[in-house]
């Protein structure tokens, strides 16, 4: 299973979302890496390492931008500590205007 699928499975699990949108942006992050840091030395863009999740579920409504965010990264924990680089989340309630 790629990672992707992983993240869906695991936010359609936990959150029961309306919508779920799931974007591998690896490709956009090719050579980039952080000063004093040679872990991303050899990064390409071929890998599952950078991605962004649009959603928009029920367990939102009432909640600030901030625990909504807490929420998605507690239920990807595991990935975000085994490969996952880094994580765009746009999380919104129904009703609420989004921009996706």
């Amino acid at each position: 299973m790629t990672k992707a699928a992983e993240i869906e499975a695991k936010l359609t699990r936990g959150l029961a979302p309306q919508r779920l949108e799931v974007v591998n942006e690896s490709h956009l992050h090719a050579g980039h890496h952080h000063a004093g840091s040679d872990h991303h030395d050899s990064f390409d863009g071929t890998g599952e390492t950078h991605f962004r999740v649009r959603l928009v579920a029920e367990a939102f409504a009432g909640k600030s931008r901030l625990e909504r965010h807490r929420a998605v990264n507690a239920f990807l924990a595991e990935e975000l500590a085994t490969g996952v680089h880094a994580l765009a989340i746009e999380a919104a309630a129904p009703g609420e205007p989004t921009r996706f």
